[in-house]
């Protein structure tokens, strides 16, 4: 048999040596065998392909490099932020604008976002101020003035405030501090009439009720004990000093 010159293309087997009379083609693949659509096979998850130009193998247990993550638009964080915080309880503009500010988010990112939670109603400084009001009256006995301060801590503007302690009627704050003082009346029995005097105006002090009507409404209260018409029955827990 004469010996060829050069190989041809019947001389390539599977294993890349000469054999005569071997199709191209490969077989059918065995399903599961990976081989399937093209030759698609699955990499280990531990093996690295081959290292390019300047590159070296990665070690075995050498841990992946990770892509650096792209910078997140200031903005979208500024939404992020701002929707989180007002999801468990209603905030003021200033309170999310130091939130911001803490994260140092950008001032220009900041301010277009609360811009635009005001334009859609997400931010309403009016309305949460009267919300508070209405709140911490009604749940710890506050005066006007304790509220308006409250309301100022968190940034609130000084006439929106005004506004919104105004809306509490005078009668309502003077029963409110009648209710303190009898609820507390009894806490202070047999002390002296003067410390008893000074610790209840003190009490409502402390929730923000002027001096006057303090001491008006606790001597009231200390001339009905005297009286005998009941006025020193016990109360409830709430509105704790």
């Amino acid at each position: 048999m004469p010996e060829r010159e050069a190989w041809g293309p019947l001389d390539w087997s599977v294993n890349g040596v000469g054999g005569e009379g071997v199709d191209l083609l490969p077989a059918d693949p065995e399903p599961g065998s990976g081989l399937e659509q093209g030759f698609d096979l699955e990499l280990d998850p531990d093996s690295d392909p081959e290292p390019g130009p300047g590159r070296r193998p990665r070690s075995a247990g050498e841990p992946r490099e990770q892509a650096p993550e792209e910078p997140r638009d200031p903005v979208v964080q500024a939404k992020a932020l701002c929707l989180r915080l007002l999801t468990g309880s209603s905030k003021t503009r200033k309170q999310l604008a130091d939130a911001m500010r803490k994260r140092e988010i950008p001032d220009e990112a900041a301010e277009e976002v609360l811009s635009r939670f005001e334009e859609v109603g997400l931010i309403d400084d009016a309305a949460f101020a009267d919300a508070w009001v209405e709140s911490r009256h009604r749940g710890r006995g506050l005066a006007r003035r304790a509220l308006a301060m409250e309301l100022r801590s968190r940034g609130v503007d000084h006439a929106v405030v005004a506004e919104a302690v105004q809306r509490l009627d005078p009668e309502q704050e003077t029963d409110t501090a009648r209710e303190l003082v009898r609820r507390k009346l009894r806490s202070t029995s047999g002390l002296d009439r003067q410390v008893r005097l000074r610790r209840l105006a003190g009490m409502l002090a402390r929730r923000g009720y002027p001096e006057g009507l303090a001491l008006r409404v606790v001597r009231e209260a200390l001339d009905a004990e005297r009286a005998g018409d009941g006025a020193d029955e016990p109360g409830g827990d709430f509105w704790e000093d």
